[in-house]
């Protein structure tokens, strides 16, 4: 949330928590005229002097001594809210011709008012300099940044945990939470807006922690809430089509993806290349890169997936370096795509400077790789099986719904699942038609509507569903069912003991957006609650409401 967010500057959707803020607790102040130099504006007469302790896009959270950065809005610019930061205690105010337009129609402004082209352009690098984050003299914590489409996620609390075992103090930035050597808190965006990221950084060196992961989306990349951070591995998971909404094709959303793989972003990275999108990026990145294929016998890679084999609901494989290093490696979770996200996390770790027999040890005596993941292939119960995923686009789907699958006679797989409104509208069609040729039994839902006719989106999914069906899988069963909770209900009453229900595209959400307003719904508490009442057993486990 940001004041560039227009009319959610002050206030958000119902429901919606506070936005959380990160900063050390201790900051070197910066001169006024240190910052125009950085940024190329002259600071006149006393002003210069003054001095800037922190930085905020947010009016709500400036605290005193904060560089205001009044940004361009959908609807209204940030400039607006000048008087509110002011009177929380900013110093100064950045904005653009625009935002020094309106402050010179209002009251005069109490504090010095810099002006810039792009004051968005900025924002990142000066963040650096005011917080330090990661400054060049001084140690810092080892940054590892994970992009992709799917298994961001998995794979930064793979690497958390893989170097908790390998006895680090550790951070982890993410879709789900922020951990900074304290008490989790949840998270707003998948990565904070760059003032809170800097600051978060600042105060993960000032906690003394050896090392954070971190989610790296292309939102991210495209509003700029990394700049001016520079991680030591970058690694790359797939790319399928998801946020073509924003991207608009995925020539540009691989662009766009490719840009956290060059000098300024990253020291070296770690691609997964089993897809043409890893190619490409592997073959172009101007960076160290090491490559990692989940296929024995492709073109030669770095690291390779080989020796695969089931153990209870995860599977044990190994992995073969440069060298002859082979590295034996275990995930608890379920599919090829989490042996996929263990062999990442397993990598990067080792492209920052681990020893190999090192990590081995760790992997021995810690099993690192099956720790639960809040929504990520989170089991519920066991008979019948039930799961929850955030599976949200068509890959991701079609790999939840074939790991689920059970190779008992008989077993069937029920899904839950709908599409997300206001956003790529391809993919609804796509994501049916997946969960009519891979489930038995489809049931067809709402997930987040946000400001469109829920109506429309289940049709949308729906006319997929019932083309496959009619192509390809005739026993489908497909059923429309809302809201959300009815048809988890749904799914439980059909469901036997030896069958399997995935619930997918909400994961760890505890809120459902419709119309502005955020509704409490959690798919793991919906579908523990269903199960109770029908008597089934379901797993206990206090990490379910994260």
């Amino acid at each position: 949330m940001s004041d560039q967010n227009a009319s959610a500057s002050n206030a958000g959707p119902a429901g919606e928590p506070a936005p959380a803020r990160f900063r050390p607790t201790a900051v070197a102040a910066v001169r006024l005229d240190a910052i125009g130099d950085a940024i190329g504006v002259q600071v006149p007469g006393a002003s210069a002097a003054v001095s800037v302790m922190g930085i905020s896009l947010n009016s709500r959270t400036v605290e005193p001594g904060d560089l205001y950065v009044a940004l361009p809005g959908a609807s209204r610019h940030g400039a607006d809210f000048v008087s509110q930061a002011v009177g929380r205690g900013a110093a100064a105010v950045l904005t653009d011709d625009a935002g020094a337009r309106l402050l010179a129609l209002s009251e005069d402004t109490a504090v010095p008012v810099l002006v810039v082209d792009g004051p968005r352009n900025v924002v990142g690098p000066l963040s650096a300099m005011i917080y330090q984050s990661q400054p060049t003299a001084g140690r810092t914590p080892r940054l590892y940044g994970v992009t992709g489409t799917n298994g961001k996620t998995t794979t930064t609390y793979f690497i958390n945990a893989l170097l908790r075992a390998l006895g680090q103090q550790t951070g982890l930035i993410g879709t789900i939470e922020i951990l900074a050597g304290g008490e989790p808190v949840p998270s707003l965006l998948t990565t904070p807006e760059s003032p809170d990221l800097h600051g978060l950084l600042a105060l993960m060196r000032e906690r003394g922690l050896d090392a954070a992961s971190m989610e790296v989306s292309s939102h991210a990349v495209s509003f700029q809430r990394v700049d001016g951070v520079l991680f030591d591995v970058a690694g790359f998971t797939n790319l399928t089509q998801d946020h073509l909404d924003l991207h608009g094709t995925m020539e540009d959303y691989f662009a766009t993806k490719a840009e956290l793989f060059t000098p300024g972003r990253a020291r070296r990275a770690v691609v997964t290349v089993d897809d043409e999108w890893g190619r490409r990026l592997a073959a172009t990145a101007p960076i160290p890169v090491t490559t990692l294929s989940m296929a024995p016998g492709a073109a030669p890679t770095d690291w390779t997936v080989t020796a695969t084999a089931a153990r209870g609901l995860g599977t044990d494989f190994s992995l073969e370096g440069p060298d002859g290093v082979t590295l034996n490696v275990h995930t608890g979770l379920p599919g090829a795509f989490n042996v996929a996200n263990a062999a990442l996390a397993t990598v990067m770790v080792i492209a920052s400077g681990m020893d190999a027999a090192t990590v081995q040890a760790g992997l021995d005596h810690h099993d690192p790789f099956t720790v639960a993941v809040p929504g990520r292939m989170q089991l519920v119960s066991e008979e019948p099986a039930a799961v929850v995923d955030f599976a949200h686009n068509t890959d991701a789907l079609a790999r939840a719904l074939e790991a689920v699958r059970s190779p008992l006679p008989g077993s069937r797989v029920i899904v839950v699942f709908g599409a997300t409104g206001q956003r790529d509208q391809g993919k609804r069609p796509a994501m049916g038609a997946v969960a009519a040729k891979m489930a038995d039994i489809v049931i067809v839902t709402d997930d987040d509507p946000h400001d469109e006719d829920p109506a429309a989106i289940r049709a949308d999914v729906l006319a997929g569903a019932r083309s496959a069906r009619e192509q390809e899988s005739p026993e489908c069963v497909i059923e429309e069912v809302y809201p959300r909770a009815a048809a988890i209900r749904r799914a439980v009453e059909l469901a036997g003991p030896s069958d399997t229900i995935l619930v997918a595209g909400r994961g760890h959400e505890v809120w459902q957006e419709v119309k502005g307003v955020n509704l409490a719904l959690d798919d793991r508490v919906e579908l523990r609650n269903a199960l109770t009442a029908r008597g089934f057993t379901v797993l206990r486990d206090d990490r379910i409401e994260s």
